[in-house]
């Protein structure tokens, strides 16, 4: 039996009391944003992949491993992208930042690891 008196919300985490459809539209919505997060880090793993390519490339070609005007062009592309979206434009900024020093970092590393030979295998070569 619940705790609960009648009128009163549920503690967190304690679906008891809790009409059954507001918990099957909880279930619904939780299951989806898995679902989109599942998505979310595929799509970054497929992202990463292109740029430990351009990190190989470049490490190669001795270019450095930031390009700030390619950088504060995917900004300024990535705010329009949100804006559009409704997205918070200062959210999606921070978020490519937060994604282009990860990216800078790889590059580095491959320059320093491989020379840019496409890694221990020289699949670049």
């Amino acid at each position: 039996m619940s705790d609960h008196t009648a009128g009163q919300p549920a503690t967190p985490g304690d679906p008891e009391g809790i009409d059954p459809s507001v918990l099957d539209e909880l279930t619904r919505l939780r299951d989806s944003i898995d679902n989109i997060d599942a998505a979310v880090v595929h799509m970054l793993a497929e992202r990463f992949k292109c740029t430990q390519q351009v990190g190989h490339l470049k490490a190669a070609h001795r270019l450095p491993p930031a390009d700030p005007s390619r950088e504060a062009r995917q900004i300024t592309r990535l705010r329009q992208l949100a804006e559009s979206a409704k997205l918070d434009p200062g959210f999606a900024e921070k978020l490519l930042n937060f994604i282009i020093a990860e990216v800078i970092r790889h590059h580095e590393t491959i320059a320093r690891s491989d020379n840019g030979t496409g890694g221990p295998e020289g699949a670049l070569r």
